[in-house]
């Protein structure tokens, strides 16, 4: 049975981690407003700079060559800005991920030791039903277990499929901009 003693500590306890992890999401914020800041302020820079070789152009091939020369940065820092944000997420979700596990097995063990102290003093003839319920948290358990392990390589699935596609629409800018300054050269 529940003591005041006890639901005083679980709210504590849940509180702790509630703060814990807005904290957490505070922090995350905080780094995508930093990395925001550092490219905006990147992007001016390079823009100004841009400006300046733009109105120092004497003639059409050379522009069009500054132009493609600018193509492969620009899609490599696009590349390297998303690769930021989304290592932030992942770090942000790893954190709530784990905080929820701690939670779910924090919940599970409490409930397993509720289950085993209402069986001690169960009355007789209750065996079969509280190993009932006790083989169906185990499977609950093992079920959550599994969703846990799935949930966990398709994330790493996705992540290996956006670094392919990040990796391949750079190339392929790349390629599309030496195509281009090829076929003008002629």
């Amino acid at each position: 049975m529940l003591n005041v003693e006890q639901i005083a500590s679980s709210q504590k306890a849940n509180l702790d981690v509630l703060f814990g992890l807005s904290d957490k999401a505070f922090q995350s914020v905080e780094k995508l407003v930093e990395l925001n800041l550092a490219a905006t302020k990147a992007a001016l820079s390079e823009s100004a700079q841009h400006a300046q070789a733009l109105l120092a152009v004497k003639d059409a091939q050379e522009l069009v060559a500054l132009q493609t020369a600018a193509v492969q940065p620009l899609a490599e820092k696009a590349a390297a800005y998303g690769r930021h944000v989304y290592d932030i997420a992942s770090a942000a979700n790893a954190e709530f991920s784990k905080a929820f596990e701690q939670q779910a097995s924090q919940v599970q063990q409490a409930f397993v030791g509720y289950v085993d102290n209402a069986s001690k003093s169960a009355p007789a003839g209750t065996e079969p039903v509280m190993a009932l319920v006790k083989s169906s948290m185990a499977a609950s358990h093992n079920a959550m277990d599994s969703v846990q392990k799935v949930v966990k390589q398709a994330s790493e699935a996705a992540q290996a499929n956006l670094q392919a596609l990040t990796a391949s629409a750079v190339s392929n800018a790349v390629s599309a901009a030496k195509t281009a300054t090829a076929g003008r050269k002629r």
